[in-house]
């Protein structure tokens, strides 16, 4: 009885090597699958928000040289955004209820 446990050992010890390399990769190592998973959607997270961030920093510096040299566009965003006015003109702000 021992013999042919040992002979069915001996025949497939490749495979439950394999297993057990599987095991310990999966579970007990310090690299384990769980963490790569993890590392990965950060990687993936941090490639997204750089792409966002070089189209706002794209969109920014065409505003600002629009701003710079198109004085129409200029006066358009004062007003409209800070609410400025040439002298003696009545601003009237209205407000959407909603």
């Amino acid at each position: 009885m021992i013999r042919k446990i040992a002979q069915h050992l001996s025949r497939f010890k490749y495979v439950y090597t394999l297993l057990a390399f599987v095991v310990w990769m999966i579970f007990f190592d310090q690299n384990r699958v769980e963490h790569y998973l993890r590392l990965q959607n950060s990687y993936n997270n941090l490639i997204r928000q750089k792409q966002y961030y070089q189209k706002e920093i794209k969109a920014n510096q065409d505003e600002l040289n629009r701003l710079r040299y198109d004085t129409t566009y200029m006066e358009k965003v004062a007003r409209e955004k800070y609410l400025m006015k040439r002298p003696g003109e009545k601003i009237y702000v209205m407000a959407r209820e909603e």
